[in-house]
């Protein structure tokens, strides 16, 4: 089983910078992929980045290419999504997500869910 916890979610403005953090816990993480989405209200449910834990290989949506970058801190199995120029329309609750498929953009590919954390940014 796996547990994730997100954090760093606030309030922010237009063009500011925020780090989210999603710490892991649970079994080896090794062979799993952490997955960012968000969610804006009356939304569904959308991919933002992805990252396999082992190699480190990355994979962006594309309205997150050259934005926002996702790394993970092996030692601390925490990821991280680091989110630059923010826009009103990046209004979200953002959530972390685990799977071991590589490569996995949909929701229904991952089986373990933080419980979010809301970005709000204002113009």
């Amino acid at each position: 089983q796996v547990q994730l916890e997100e954090s760093g979610g606030r309030l922010v403005q237009a063009g500011d910078s925020l780090r989210l953090s999603c710490a892991a816990s649970g079994r080896t993480f090794g062979e799993y992929t952490m997955g960012w989405f968000r969610q804006a209200p009356g939304k569904e449910r959308e991919f933002v980045a992805g990252i396999r834990w082992n190699g480190g290989r990355t994979y962006y949506s594309d309205s997150a290419k050259g934005r926002f970058t996702i790394s993970r801190d092996l030692f601390t199995k925490t990821g991280y999504l680091v989110m630059n120029s923010l826009k009103p329309e990046d209004t979200a609750v953002y959530y972390c997500a685990a799977t071991r498929r590589e490569g996995a953009m949909v929701v229904g590919e991952y089986p373990y869910w933080g419980q979010g954390t809301q970005v709000t940014v204002s113009s």
